[in-house]
């Protein structure tokens, strides 16, 4: 066995000598994958690279940002009472771009995310249009917020914007300051479907359909005193699904109400917006005059909300049988309460280079009015919108009237708030690292006349406390027309590109357009007329912050 296994060896080895090699081109090969090696794109400016094995060019960019803010309380004995306020924020970018016969076809994607805490930074107004949400713990609710929210998603395509974007009718919209303060209209983004036109050197003109639930303030309605579940009111959370605004269906002698229905004041998204908006870019700066008009309507009568003192119950307002309702309603020939009116805005906004002060200079001048639209006009951006009232800050002794219009008790009929606001801001560089902006704005929003007069006489029925006459009603805040002051300006340090080190001071004064008004943070009262008033509140916001770019 042990010669035959050499024998069969030495034959194996000789067979491996004498025989001719394979060649290469006899042997399975596997094909090795081409490398797709991403590509700088320079058809839209830097940052861009081709998405690899596509046309298509992207952008990935994004932000950090920390702010830290203090607002002194001058009440120290309100509620509130709190002081400081914290932001960290994340942005991403995402911008797609790819070049057609057309032109160039953009999808532009941002997502925004943050925690923020404090009774300012906690935005209310963010919380009711449902961009953020509220922690509920006993020492957090109304004092921490996290939000995350499609700040951007839209399609651009040969003049065609769709999707969610910054609104057409905005100008100005804060560009160089830090917390957003001056009036002005400044909607982060909508949902609309734009088209604009590009004329050559440097005219423009769009046209846009806009959601207009991003641009309705609520309806003014006195307060309302009922139980839990009254008109306009669901389950034990007293959530108000109806806004019942009083319409005097009787009175007294002396002209005060004693019979009242309620109407559904909940303004129904039944039609878009719809913005223009001519604007022109030069090397110069930029000049750009937009409009906007949109419908301000309310429900229907609330079934079986008719009350009167004529039948009192329990020393209350007593209910009123719909037969009998609706007799007096004919009787005033009110047949419907569902109605609908148009409010409107027009806005002028220019912007200046100033490169021969400095590099980076820049003025921009901004003006608006409108009736009926006081999101378009701005008078509420500081205090905050998607509320019909507000203190303009915690521990303010009396609220602003931010109603984009009203139900007049007597007559039944909408009447419309008018409104105009006009902003000036400079950015000034001292040096290419610093950089220093100063900004103000004045604002008024006043309403119809008559109309706050015919709402002291149903205070007896929904819970108001001014009398219809006298030094009670003269003082009292009822649907008062308000002003606004806002100035402010700030120092960023940028030691390295992209980098933000900044302060930034404001002081917002506020106040009725005429006369006094209740303290309300001092509830004394002598002979039952208040015993403090108030002509003006003044206050002012310091923040900071410190922001990275890429």
């Amino acid at each position: 066995m042990g010669r035959i296994a050499k024998s069969l060896l030495s034959g194996t080895a000789l067979l491996a000598v004498v025989a001719p090699p394979a060649r290469a081109a006899d042997l399975p090969v596997k094909q090795a994958v081409p490398i797709e090696y991403v590509r700088v794109c320079t058809a839209y400016g830097a940052g861009f690279f081709y998405i690899p094995g596509t046309d298509t060019c992207l952008r990935v960019s994004g932000r950090a940002r920390f702010e830290a803010g203090y607002i002194p309380v001058q009440n120290r004995n309100n509620s509130g009472g709190d002081l400081s306020q914290y932001r960290g924020l994340m942005r991403m970018n995402f911008d797609a771009r790819t070049q057609t016969g057309y032109g160039s076809l953009r999808a532009f994607l941002r997502v925004e995310a943050a925690s923020r805490t404090g009774v300012f930074m906690a935005s209310g107004t963010q919380q009711r249009i449902g961009n953020a949400f509220p922690a509920v713990g006993q020492d957090q609710l109304g004092r921490v917020q996290n939000f995350i929210v499609t700040d951007k998603a839209f399609v651009q395509f040969a003049g065609l914007t769709a999707g969610r974007a910054s609104s057409f009718f905005d100008f100005y919209a804060h560009d160089y300051e830090l917390i957003g303060s001056t009036a002005g209209s400044d909607v982060p983004s909508t949902n609309l479907l734009a088209f604009t036109k590009t004329f050559g050197e440097g005219w423009s003109a769009t046209l846009s359909m806009e959601d207009p639930n991003f641009r309705k303030n609520p309806f003014y309605a006195a307060s309302f005193s009922a139980p839990a579940t009254g008109p306009g009111q669901s389950g034990v959370n007293n959530v108000f699904n109806t806004a019942p605004s009083p319409v005097i269906l009787g009175t007294n002698a002396d002209g005060t109400a004693n019979t009242v229905v309620f109407v559904d004041t909940v303004q129904r998204s039944r039609m878009p917006d719809f913005v223009g908006a001519l604007r022109y870019d030069a090397p110069w700066g930029s000049a750009q005059l937009s409009a906007a008009v949109k419908d301000v309507n309310i429900g229907g009568f609330i079934a079986n909300s008719a009350v009167s003192t004529l039948t009192p119950v329990a020393g209350a307002a007593g209910p009123v049988g719909p037969g009998t309702a609706a007799a007096l309603l004919a009787a005033r020939n009110l047949r419907s309460g569902a109605q609908t009116e148009y409010g409107w805005a027009v806005q002028g906004g220019l912007k200046l280079n100033m490169p021969w002060i400095a590099p980076g200079d820049g003025l921009y001048l901004q003006g608006a009015y409108g009736e009926g639209a006081l999101i378009y006009t701005g008078f509420s951006i500081f205090t905050g919108t998607y509320a019909s009232q507000l203190t303009p800050v915690q521990g303010a002794p009396f609220a602003h009237v931010l109603a984009d219009a009203v139900v007049n008790p007597l007559t039944g009929r909408i009447d419309l708030s008018k409104s105009f606001t006009a902003t000036a801001s400079f950015l000034h560089y001292w040096t290419p690292e610093w950089r220093s902006a100063f900004f103000g704005s004045y604002g008024e929003v006043s309403f119809p006349r008559g109309t706050r007069e015919a709402f002291s006489l149903v205070n007896n029925l929904v819970g108001t406390s001014a009398p219809p006459t006298g030094a009670g009603f003269a003082v009292s805040p009822i649907l008062r027309d308000n002003y606004q002051i806002i100035a402010g300006t700030s120092l960023i340090w940028s030691p390295v590109k992209d980098l933000d080190i900044g302060i930034e001071g404001t002081y917002i004064g506020t106040g009725p357009l005429s006369g006094r008004i209740t303290d309300s943070t001092r509830p004394v009262t002598v002979n039952g007329l208040p015993a403090f008033t108030e002509k003006r509140y003044d206050t002012t916001q310091i923040r900071m912050r410190v922001q990275r770019d890429f």
